[in-house]
């Protein structure tokens, strides 16, 4: 116990004295704290334009009259359409309504020189109307995101469907208030709110993800440099294989975890520091509002899910001869991650987390700090389940760490080419 402690201590001093190490830490809280900053030092630099819009009333009367600064949207007529000069300035007032980021505006020209406005920038886009049912939308680059076409088909329905009524006889004002009848409607989730769970869900998967890869591979790097530099020799006359392997486990587990405390702590802190800032945007606020129980299974399957493949890159590092074999002798261990990742992340866009894919995931050492952490946080599991689930992976922890052991025993002596998989286990049972 006493040559683990002091391992471990050695390899923990190593990497918070590592350069890499502490700037890759300095540089994420810096950027948690510029993105949590941002709306109070944004807001700061827009207030003053703010108010001059707004007026001295604070009620918008200027932003209501005068549109300039918004980008310009026509409205038109074409040469074969028979709009009336009221029907357009009907389009004008819906449109304005519906496009409340632009500057919607009549437009008497030819459809040319529409394009050529749009060309030159003079306007954003433009709707050039056969009929109330029928346009033309144009527009200089069609962004993937824009909904200006979708929004004016509504529009142009509600329309329709209002002269429908005036022409049946009734009154503009009884159409208006058919057409606009509100519609409430609330949802209450019995279970799981999968849109409420999937940001901090997303984000613990894919910081277990980054820090498995990266320390992971740390470790095995470590282990071959000390075993390429013929320092492992010297090493293991005054310590026991398995005290240093567990010692280099336990130290980058301990520094990853250290990591990921201090930069999410500080985003948290960042957070708390300009939450009025946020104006309660529903995303960023649920992040940080996880549920402690949640919380807890995420660190559970977290640390679990780390030392078992911590001790598979341990094992396999020991292995390699030369730091030149180290990516090839740990490529089978982080494909088996990577799907387990991928069958994950594709579970969760498609909002299916419950299929039989991941429920047999969830059973898998290998997967199921991910498979079963993504189900508990988005979908409803039974308690007997998790603490399977929990059991299996604790006794694959024991069991993966004991073989790793020996392995590292066995492997750290070996040299020449890496040694195949039978003959490594022969080895160790002989050993």
């Amino acid at each position: 116990m006493n040559q683990l402690g002091t391992i471990f201590k050695f390899e923990l001093k190593g990497y918070l004295k590592n350069k890499v190490f502490v700037g890759v830490t300095v540089f994420l809280v810096a950027l948690m704290a510029v993105v949590m900053f941002f709306p109070r030092v944004s807001g700061g630099f827009g207030g003053e334009e703010e108010s001059s819009i707004s007026g001295e009333d604070g009620q918008g009367t200027e932003q209501a009259e005068d549109r300039d600064g918004y980008p310009v949207m026509l409205v038109a007529g074409s040469e074969e359409g028979n709009l009336s000069p009221e029907s357009m300035e009907m389009l004008r007032q819906a449109f304005s309504q519906a496009f409340m980021d632009y500057d919607v505006r009549i437009e008497e020209k030819k459809e040319e020189e529409i394009k050529e406005k749009i060309l030159t920038e003079d306007a954003e886009c433009a709707f050039v109307f056969d009929s109330l049912t029928s346009y033309t939308y144009y527009v200089g680059n069609l962004s993937m995101n824009d909904q200006n076409s979708y929004m004016a088909n509504e529009v142009l329905e509600s329309i329709f469907r209002m002269n429908a009524m005036m022409e049946k006889g009734i009154a503009q004002e009884e159409a208006q208030e058919i057409l606009s009848s509100p519609i409430t409607g609330e949802t209450e989730s019995l279970g799981k709110d999968q849109i409420q769970n999937f940001f901090y869900t997303y984000i613990m998967i894919f910081a277990l993800y980054m820090v498995i890869l990266l320390y992971g591979q740390m470790v095995a790097t470590n282990v071959a440099t000390e075993k390429s530099s013929r320092a492992m020799e010297l090493l293991i006359t005054s310590a026991k294989p398995a005290s240093m392997m567990f010692g280099k486990v336990f130290a980058s587990c301990f520094a990853g975890f250290f990591q990921l405390v201090a930069v999410f702590g500080s985003a948290l802190l960042f957070y708390q520091m300009n939450a009025s800032y946020w104006g309660g945007n529903d995303i960023i606020a649920s992040i940080f509002a996880i549920p402690t129980e949640l919380l807890v299974y995420m660190l559970v399957f977290f640390v679990l899910g780390f030392l078992i493949y911590a001790f598979l890159f341990g094992a396999v590092g020991s292995t390699a001869s030369k730091l030149e074999d180290i990516n090839t002798s740990v490529m089978p261990i982080t494909l088996l991650f990577i799907v387990g990742f991928f069958v994950v992340m594709f579970s969760m866009t498609n909002g299916s987390v419950d299929n039989l894919l991941m429920k047999v995931c969830s059973f898998v050492p290998f997967t199921s700090p991910m498979a079963m952490f993504t189900r508990i946080a988005m979908s409803t599991v039974p308690f007997y389940e998790i603490a399977i689930s929990i059991v299996i992976l604790i006794g694959s922890v024991l069991g993966v760490g004991v073989l790793s052991a020996r392995i590292y025993r066995v492997g750290v002596l070996l040299y020449g080419k890496p040694p195949k998989i039978g003959t490594m286990l022969r080895s160790v049972w002989k050993a």
